[in-house]
């Protein structure tokens, strides 16, 4: 309604003024024409609120002058019987016009705050963000010139086990380089609202199977247990965020749970729903903070060195910009269960559910 109209604000004004013209005309011998004036100030005060103030000004002059030909004696005339009827018409513009402008004033203040907030909301973002990953890049980075110079400088003197370890540097250090670019670019088309879903097809066990494999050999640390039914159909979501999101989930236990611990990925579709869940048998969250974990840059207190604390409000938005839901419990015994429900048209290639 509200949209409606500001987008026809002129038609809006006559539409309203005229609509409460023609309700006075009922009433106006059980009020009087002096309770009409204020009936007509109020529906000028309800323009302003949401009008610019030219139709809000036409509105003004349109009703005061609706006022004196139609309800103040002489009726049906613009001439005016007395005096006091002629100040309170005048008054009655003076107010209205008033009105108008400070309720404009007010809103252009308004807005003139509001964008200045989101402004320094912007600067502080991106100021954070350059600082957090001022050192995510830069570690990496200096792994793999590090030992990309040694392979080049001391390549007749490196025994095969030194090459082998210099190697996994590289290939660690690019695998967390590489994911600190994407969860960069991510948030940028999060925040930019540049953003499409484009939804296809999965092999959901595929999928994951493929987000484990790329956080080798790190993940290899822990013991992994992967649960999809033997009946899981295609679904159709967006790949490269269901990916990305699943990968981030299964970073962040790595990055924060002690080697030796289970990493458990589960996935099951019913009620045209994928439900993913990543859990594990680590120490969990504290409670007083599950509610914050995936506010941008929040990492939990004591957590160990390292990542940007972006990588869960990633998933966050992913899962949001699908008409998805995301939550997060600890376990009875030990660790934390993520879950994630995303809506979801499901294809069985037998064209059985149930088997």
């Amino acid at each position: 309604m509200v949209q409606w109209l500001k987008e026809r604000p002129y038609l809006s004004s006559l539409m309203l003024i005229g609509g409460v013209t023609l309700l006075c005309l009922g009433i106006h011998n059980l009020v009087g024409y002096r309770v009409v004036a204020f009936m007509l100030l109020v529906s000028v005060s309800i323009l302003a609120l949401f009008l610019d103030i030219r139709p809000v000004i036409m509105a003004a002059l349109g009703s005061a002058l609706i006022w004196d030909f139609l309800f103040i004696p002489p009726r049906f005339t613009f001439s005016i019987g007395s005096t006091e009827d002629g100040l309170l018409l005048l008054t009655y513009f003076i107010i209205a016009l008033i009105h108008a402008v400070l309720t404009y004033k007010i809103r252009d203040v308004q807005k003139k705050v509001r964008e200045k907030e989101a402004r320094e909301g912007q600067v502080k973002f991106y100021n954070t963000l350059l600082n957090s990953l001022s050192h995510e890049l830069r570690t990496p980075i200096t792994t793999i010139i590090g030992a990309a110079d040694n392979l080049l400088t001391l390549r007749q003197g490196l025994s095969e086990q030194d090459r082998e370890e210099l190697l996994h540097s590289i290939a660690s250090a690019s695998v967390r380089l590489n994911q600190q670019v994407e969860n960069l670019l991510s948030m940028s088309r999060l925040e930019s609202g540049v953003f499409q879903v484009r939804r296809d097809w999965v092999d959901i066990r595929e999928l994951i199977h493929r987000c484990v494999q790329r956080l080798e050999p790190a993940i290899n640390k822990y013991r992994q247990a992967i649960f999809i039914p033997d009946n899981m159909p295609l679904v159709k979501v967006d790949q490269g965020l269901v990916e990305q999101m699943i990968h981030n989930l299964i970073s962040n236990v790595i990055q924060h749970t002690p080697e030796g611990t289970d990493v458990i990925v589960r996935a099951d579709y019913a009620d045209g729903n994928l439900t993913l869940t990543v859990s594990d048998t680590g120490k969990g969250f504290p409670e007083a903070e599950i509610g914050m974990v995936f506010e941008k840059f929040y990492r939990v207190k004591g957590s160990r060195p390292g990542g940007t604390g972006l990588g869960l409000s990633i998933v966050k938005g992913f899962v949001e910009a699908q008409q998805g839901r995301i939550s997060l419990r600890n376990l009875p015994l030990s660790g934390a269960e993520f879950t994630i429900e995303l809506p979801a048209e499901a294809s069985y290639l037998n064209g059985i559910k149930n088997e």
